[in-house]
């Protein structure tokens, strides 16, 4: 007995197929080739112009004023500053951050192993730079944990902390940091991060809390710790020189430390109590100095003299140290545009306005380069003052000015007062800012709904508490990036079947009551289609073709005849993907199995017409729907099976929800179909609704 092959046949040629009895006709809507649809475009609109013609446009297009905005920021809110209802908004907010910065940036040069003025610096001069170039309004930049602990962990390791070098080295940082950053602003580079999972910042960063907080426990104990942002040397350290114990610092410490928590606690759950959260670190700061003033105790170390006055220009020195700075300054972006741009997006939405992250990156850039000039660490947005800020009302980057005049003022008039200010105080202040950044509920809830994500934050929280910053961030950025290709190169692959009672086609894993039809396997590529997992695709529909999936409608035809593949998702094909395609074609002709197409974007269609695909597979067999081509395999089948008299019941129900079974009905069927087809080619949206393909079906759909 011959063998059917059903690899040479089109839709096209169905028509002949009914006029000789073989079957009823079917019709489909017609794909139209992506050149055509260009033709018949281009009468009504010409073809889009170049990114960098259309960047010229808008540039001729813009006025004075807006190239102002486009340059400076500062000029988009200052056009519509309201005097009578922002003003007193910004000043509430900036003094509450600016109070708060004055204890929190000695804090962090401390952990920095800085001297504590370099922390009001670096809140100084780069606060006034960012409320001019910075595009977000409610962003608090300045000294954080993170950086400080990330240039204690760099420097420490090149040079002594007491030495000049070591400020001359953490103020080049600022100006290598800030050169990356507009570059990156400027480039548009900004997508990058992107490829960090946010399971790897949380491990990252909880880790780096635990880091952060075990550096400072010294200023409790009284002794002094090893300098390491690792864990093991860390507790080594402190277990070692416990026999050095001291009480008092350790009991005002903790003292502070509770009352920093409790005033944290209490200023986040009542709003009326908001100002509590913003006040501790001064009060820690207040009470302690009130302390040590009265009853002098020997035990307590303090601040010590702290000079007056604003930093002088300087250009930043040490650059014979460049290269082995640059693994830290590419860190600290990093961190910079993972804490800023995140937390000013945020606030952005929040507040009601759009935040481009590449002019952010450049406002954060320039406000880095201006600070080293006047003797700055690398300073980024703070989570908890941004937080304070926009909580307490801020509306424009006013707030901003406000807290470096703050600053300043300290700086001019307030530092004899920070000369007896505890240690242990400072240390508090830091232990309580970085306890927020302990994310040990992140852990619970990836554990409980994707364990691949929760093995990314335990080898990133694990591997930085252990070896360290830098191995932390290569070992979770290298684990992510490997996720990343692991799930572009085995994509996830779908077996299709159709709903009953609709036109619609699901995974049928998903929906197991959806009609498979025998013969026939409609699947969906949920990817682009390209050389990393084109091997994959491959082998998958090998496996199809040899397990055939189980099958409830339709002749019971033993073996695969036909392949849909539904391309809708597909976004990309390249030219590996082609000629294996190619290659799939010749494999299947000579099992006697037909590929079919549906619902290919312009993109890949014009590839595809391009590279010869559709000339080889056939045009015929190329379909707006997955339910085209489903009808039109079964038509095949019908027509040309041996046994195409041996319908099974389902499978007639089948084809008659898609056939006319009247002359009459044809008629009107056809009347209806001319209409809507006329309204689809009219309009430019989406050409996959219901709407324009429902004359193709019968009404009494079961």
């Amino acid at each position: 007995m011959e063998r059917s092959s059903y690899a040479s046949r089109s839709s096209g040629e169905l028509s002949a197929a009914a006029a000789s009895g073989g079957g009823r006709p079917v019709r489909v809507i017609p794909l139209r080739h992506p050149t055509e649809a260009a033709a018949r475009g281009s009468a009504s609109s010409s073809s889009s112009p170049p990114w960098w013609r259309a960047a010229v446009g808008r540039a001729r297009g813009m006025g004075p004023l807006e190239w102002a905005e486009a340059a400076l920021p500062c000029v988009a809110w200052m056009r519509r500053y309201r005097w009578k209802e922002d003003l007193q908004a910004d000043l509430a907010a900036g003094i509450t951050v600016g109070v708060m910065l004055v204890p929190q940036a000695m804090s962090y040069a401390k952990l920095a192993g800085l001297h504590p003025i370099y922390g009001l610096y670096t809140g100084f001069v780069p606060l006034f730079v960012y409320a001019i170039f910075g595009s977000s309004r409610q962003l608090a930049v300045g000294p954080v944990a993170l950086v400080s602990l990330l240039v204690s962990n760099v420097l420490g390791g090149i040079v002594n902390s007491s030495s000049e070098l070591y400020t001359e080295l953490a103020i080049l940082l600022a100006f290598m940091v800030g050169i990356l950053e507009c570059l990156m602003g400027l480039l548009r580079l900004g997508w990058l991060i992107r490829f960090i999972s946010h399971s790897v910042i949380s491990g990252f960063t909880t880790a780096s809390a635990i880091v952060i907080g075990l550096s400072q426990i010294k200023y409790f104990l009284g002794y002094s710790v090893t300098r390491s942002s690792k864990i093991i040397p860390l507790i080594d350290s402190i277990v070692s020189g416990i026999d050095q114990f001291s009480w008092p610092p350790f009991v005002m410490g903790s003292t502070f430390l509770a009352i920093l928590l409790i005033m944290k606690n209490l200023g986040k759950s009542n709003k009326r109590l908001r100002f509590l959260r913003a006040s501790g670190p001064l009060t820690a700061v207040v009470l302690g100095t009130i302390f040590v003033k009265i009853f002098r105790p020997p035990a307590i170390s303090v601040v010590g003299e702290i000079p007056q006055g604003l930093p002088m220009f300087s250009i930043p020195r040490g650059f014979e140290h460049l290269m082995s700075l640059m693994p830290t300054a590419v860190l600290i972006t990093g961190v910079a545009i993972l804490e800023s741009v995140g937390i000013a997006k945020a606030l952005a939405a929040k507040n009601g306005y759009e935040l481009d992250s590449n002019k952010e990156l450049f406002g954060l850039g320039i406000a880095n380069i201006c600070g080293s000039f006047f003797s700055a660490y690398p300073a980024t947005g703070s989570f908890s003052r941004s937080a304070v800020n926009h909580e307490s009302g801020a509306k424009t980057g006013l707030s901003g000015i406000i807290m470096g005049i703050i600053i300043c003022s300290a700086l001019l008039f307030m530092t004899p007062l920070f000369t007896d200010i505890p240690q242990c105080a400072l240390a508090a202040i830091v232990i309580s800012a970085v306890t927020g950044l302990v994310d040990y509920e992140e852990a619970i809830f990836l554990w409980s709904i994707d364990k691949k994500d929760f093995f990314l934050w335990m080898i990133t929280f694990m591997t930085t508490l252990i070896f360290g910053i830098e191995i932390g961030v290569l070992v979770g950025v290298g684990f992510s990036l490997a996720f990343v290709i692991h799930e572009s190169a085995n994509p996830h692959i779908a077996v299709l079947g159709r709903l009953p009672g609709t036109t619609v086609y699901r995974n049928t894993l998903q929906y197991p009551e959806a009609y498979r039809y025998n013969g026939i396997v409609v699947v969906r590529i949920d990817a682009p289609i390209y050389f990393a997992n084109i091997s994959y695709i491959k082998d998958r529909l090998r496996e199809y073709e040899l397990n055939i999936p189980n099958s409830n409608r339709g002749l019971d035809v033993g073996r695969v005849y036909f392949v849909i593949l539904e391309m809708s998702p597909v976004t990309y094909i390249d030219s590996s993907a082609v000629q294996a395609l190619k290659d799939l074609h010749q494999e299947y002709k000579a099992r006697h199995i037909q590929i079919a197409i549906a619902n290919p974007n312009r993109q890949v269609h014009l590839l595809l017409s391009r590279s010869g695909i559709i000339d080889l597979i056939g045009a015929g067999w190329c379909f707006v729907r997955v339910h085209d081509a489903v009808q039109v395999c079964l038509q095949h089948v019908q027509s040309s099976s041996p046994s195409a008299m041996k319908v099974t019941p389902q499978a007639s129900d089948d084809l008659t929800d898609s056939i006319p079974t009247s002359k009459t009905e044809q008629q009107h069927q056809q009347r209806r179909y001319d209409f809507l087809k006329n309204l689809w080619k009219a309009q430019d949206g989406n050409r996959e609704a219901s709407g324009e393909v429902q004359p193709l079906l019968r009404q009494n759909i079961v």
